[in-house]
């Protein structure tokens, strides 16, 4: 079939590479290049997570709502100026993690995306030829202690009956795993199946040449719609023209929701704003990918340098960045790596922002579309897109070629917002 798919990030060219491989005619279409700093996949933490089933909203979030909207410098913030348009999702948001048979669900279904994340990124890094940019060296979480640890004993009741394998280090085997670890982090989590990427926007490019490589033609376009003859689809519209085709895969990130109203489907999507900064050189930091408990950030080995990641910032996306929200992750790297703190403390070389696009439950949207199975939607991942790219691809592929398991995709359906 001639399949168009909307979107070059992580999910956009590993659906690419995946119809490819079952003999498709593939146009992938994007307005920036794969692997450009516009996409999220671009800036994310770059962790390959198996433990990332558990999702934003969990119980008793409610009551730590207003602390967000007044603390500027907590991990997550919500604008004032745009609280009233995110109101709806936000309720959405809090009840999907109301109670915790709601989490498991959620977290059950994460796991199918998530589960073998980190064997399938070696499988396509090996196959695009760079195989060195993704690494298996395990993701550890650092606690002052083990009471901090077990404050946290939902997240981990997720992870433990979603299958996740991990080892408890105390703080000897914290230093000797990261010398440069804050000696108040004394008990640590070791996720021993987790992956990560070292160079996230050259991974993606890699990856959208090797579907180039075996037949896919890439677009430099901004997709505006869809043409049908009665329910079958005839065409993608761009603002560069019109592409033909049999199928579409609408793999767009936060820009989906606007395409998707045009086959039916009213998605709440929100961009969860994140931002990371880059420290080139840094006097301290990890070996390994490390999270330390008090900052909620991803904190990095990277090509580039040291990236520090995190932050939700509840906004639109057309609101300007605060690189406050970047200020933050570099700043807190010092309680982290003491070590960082020589000559007046780091300063970020690099600043980045991007829109996580997220649902309100916590679940991406993947399956057919209200208007025509035609077109098959594979967005809204949230912070779990980089990690769940390649399972979705094959999904997607499977869904084309009418062998994939209702049971599996039930979840996912766009439906579930119809309701």
């Amino acid at each position: 079939m001639r399949i168009t798919v909307i979107g070059a990030g992580i999910v956009g060219v590993c659906c690419a590479l995946e119809l490819v491989r079952d003999g498709h005619q593939v146009t992938l279409v994007d307005p920036g290049p794969p692997g450009g700093r516009q996409a999220a996949s671009y800036g994310h933490g770059c962790w390959i997570s198996p433990a990332s089933v558990v999702p934003m909203s969990m119980p008793g979030l409610w009551k730590q709502v207003p602390g967000y909207l007044l603390n500027p410098r907590g991990p997550l913030v919500i604008r004032w100026r745009f609280l009233a348009r995110l109101l709806p999702w936000l309720l959405r948001f809090l009840r999907a993690g109301s109670t915790v048979q709601r989490v498991e669900r959620t977290a059950r279904a994460l796991a199918v995306l998530l589960a073998d994340s980190p064997a399938r990124h070696q499988a396509l890094a090996a196959e695009a030829g760079v195989p060195d940019l993704i690494r298996q060296d395990g993701l550890l979480y650092a606690y002052p202690d083990r009471s901090a640890f077990e404050a946290e004993a939902t997240a981990w009741h997720l992870r433990r009956i979603t299958g996740l394998r991990w080892q408890e280090l105390d703080r000897a085997a914290l230093e000797a795993r990261e010398p440069d670890l804050a000696p108040h982090y004394r008990f640590g989590i070791l996720a021993v199946d987790g992956g990560h990427c070292t160079d996230a926007g050259a991974y993606v490019a890699a990856l959208a040449a090797a579907a180039q490589a075996g037949g896919a033609t890439l677009m430099t376009a901004a997709a505006t719609g869809f043409v049908f003859s009665g329910d079958r689809l005839v065409a993608v519209t761009t603002d560069a023209g019109r592409v033909d085709c049999d199928r579409a895969v609408l793999a767009g990130g936060v820009w989906s929701a606007a395409l998707a109203r045009h086959c039916g489907d009213g998605v709440p999507l929100e961009s969860e704003r994140g931002y990371h900064s880059v420290l080139a050189t840094p006097a301290a930091g990890p070996r390994y990918p490390v999270m330390p408990s008090d900052g909620r950030m991803a904190n990095t080995p990277t090509t580039a340098g040291l990236r520090l990641s995190g932050q939700v910032e509840l906004a639109s996306v057309t609101a300007a960045p605060d690189w406050r929200r970047a200020d933050i992750l570099t700043g807190h790297a010092v309680t982290t790596y003491p070590g960082l703190a020589a000559a007046g403390g780091p300063v970020a070389d690099d600043r980045w922002m991007g829109h996580r696009p997220s649902t309100p439950d916590g679940l991406p949207v993947i399956g057919c579309s209200a208007r025509s199975k035609d077109v098959v939607y594979a967005f809204g991942h949230g912070h779990v897109g980089f990690a769940s790219g390649p399972k979705t691809g094959r999904l997607v592929a499977d869904l084309l070629a009418g062998v994939a398991e209702d049971a599996v995709l039930a979840p996912y359906m766009a439906a579930r917002f119809r309701r």
